[in-house]
């Protein structure tokens, strides 16, 4: 990442409150074409949230505690903040001095933007004014909200307007959480209704939806050099796994999510 940071321009895409189960099964599907064909072999890694729910996990992948391998460690990490006995800071790690990764890529050159989705970053009160506040450029509007059918379009319009205004010499740390995925989904699957609610069907339908527009955020990241990209899963939810219902619980469900990171090629 010490070859990566100043070089390429970055992406961080989180799908939130997406479970590992139904991603591996809509890749194995083939329901997810745009995201699998980026996917390390066409598949997920399997991988464990740093917390239960959206502000917990982001905290912590801000400050560079991005979802831990489930396998045995240690894993070394692609950033870490600097501190002594750190177990996963490793050669290859990029170490920074500030108290979040965010205001280090600020620091490095970088133009550091937020397209925010769930209401932990809608910046109206001020708990949703603190992960957008660590950028230096924030964006949240109603139609990017959870309750928003089209809330994703929205948001990939609003990244392809700020990718087009930024000029060509200056890098981009680009930050977008996708909240099609979170309660409510209902609306994602055809013949699903408000009554009946959303399951683990509906689930599915919404990340088929991403699936559908995520290529242009992809084009419009890679469209001014080669960006190196994050996508992944701040944690999981149930839907009634287990007699459990939501997320904030430790839960299977909720603890294992899907991540995937890759380069997108300069398109130019």
């Amino acid at each position: 990442m010490n070859e990566v940071v100043g070089r390429d321009d970055l992406l961080l895409v989180t799908l939130d409150t997406l479970r590992f189960d139904v991603a591996a099964e809509l890749a194995a599907e083939g329901r997810i074409p745009h995201l699998a064909r980026h996917l390390p072999g066409g598949v997920w890694e399997k991988r464990h949230a740093p917390g239960s729910f959206t502000y917990a996990s982001h905290q912590a992948m801000f400050a560079g505690f991005l979802p831990t391998p489930a396998t045995q460690g240690p894993h070394p990490r692609l950033f870490a903040a600097r501190f002594a006995g750190s177990e996963t800071t490793a050669g290859r790690t990029f170490v920074f001095d500030t108290p979040d990764l965010v205001s280090a890529l600020a620091g490095a050159g970088y133009r550091t933007v937020c397209i925010g989705g769930v209401g932990f970053f809608n910046k109206q009160g001020p708990m949703g004014s603190v992960l957008p506040g660590l950028f230096q450029e924030s964006h949240w509007e109603p139609e990017f909200g959870v309750a928003s059918p089209t809330s994703f379009e929205a948001q990939v319009r609003r990244a392809e307007q700020v990718v087009a205004a930024l000029p060509a010499d200056r890098r981009l740390f680009l930050f977008v959480n996708v909240p099609s995925l979170h309660q409510p989904n209902w609306f994602h699957l055809p013949g699903a209704t408000r009554a009946a609610g959303d399951s683990r069907a509906t689930h599915a339908a919404a990340l088929e939806y991403v699936d559908r527009h995520i290529g242009r955020l992809f084009a419009a990241a890679r469209s001014r050099r080669r960006c190196f990209a994050i996508v992944c899963s701040d944690h999981g939810t149930a839907y009634g796994d287990g007699g459990f219902t939501g997320h904030r619980l430790g839960h299977e469900a909720v603890w294992t999510v899907p991540y995937a990171h890759f380069f997108l090629e300069a398109s130019a």
